[in-house]
């Protein structure tokens, strides 16, 4: 038995016309897929499949946390998930993303959601993964800080900065001043 065999949904011998089915993804899950945004998390989803003559509808819900590195100072951090999605898949000749609806070649009659399932969650992620306020690593929040440009050291001359920043080849553009069509 495969890793993932518990994902697997046999359409072609879907006798009901809906199913519903629900998983509890863990650590063990989240490291058996070997997935780029996390590894780690707890998240229940619920799947529920409609078979409309021939072209099933699944409609995925998951929530739950997710443990991912923190953007500023690359500690572990837990990020709440919760997401509604849909996906459309239909039987035919050859496997085919056609944007909207997944062919899944009649011959092999299954899918595995256990991708669909960590493609959903690592999209429902904020963009921006930083800790609270004061959370984050002390010590990576102070190398950040001196090694900022905006860093206020102590041998720091704004206006030896300020020269050094200028590029003397730009320096004739300042000169130019844009005429104003009335």
């Amino acid at each position: 038995m495969g890793r993932f065999d518990k994902f697997r949904i046999d359409l072609k011998g879907m006798k009901q016309s809906s199913l519903q089915m629900e998983y509890n993804l863990d650590n063990g899950f989240f490291g058996d897929i070997d997935g780029q945004e996390f590894q780690k998390g707890n998240v229940n989803a619920v799947v529920e499949v409609k078979n409309n003559r021939g072209v099933f509808d699944f409609m995925f819900s998951v929530s739950g946390t997710v443990v991912v590195p923190c953007d500023r100072c690359l500690d572990e951090m837990e990020v709440d998930v919760e997401a509604q999605n849909t996906l459309r898949v239909k039987l035919g000749e050859e496997y085919a993303d056609e944007g909207d609806v997944v062919v899944i070649p009649e011959s092999e009659g299954d899918i595995n959601l256990a991708w669909y399932l960590y493609e959903f969650i690592a999209l429902a992620l904020p963009t921006k993964r930083i800790h609270a306020p004061g959370k984050c690593n002390v010590d990576m929040s102070n190398k950040l800080k001196r090694h900022s440009c905006n860093a206020a050291d102590d041998d720091f001359d704004a206006d030896v900065h300020a020269e050094r920043e200028t590029d003397p080849r730009w320096d004739g553009l300042k000169n130019i001043q844009i005429e104003e069509d009335n």
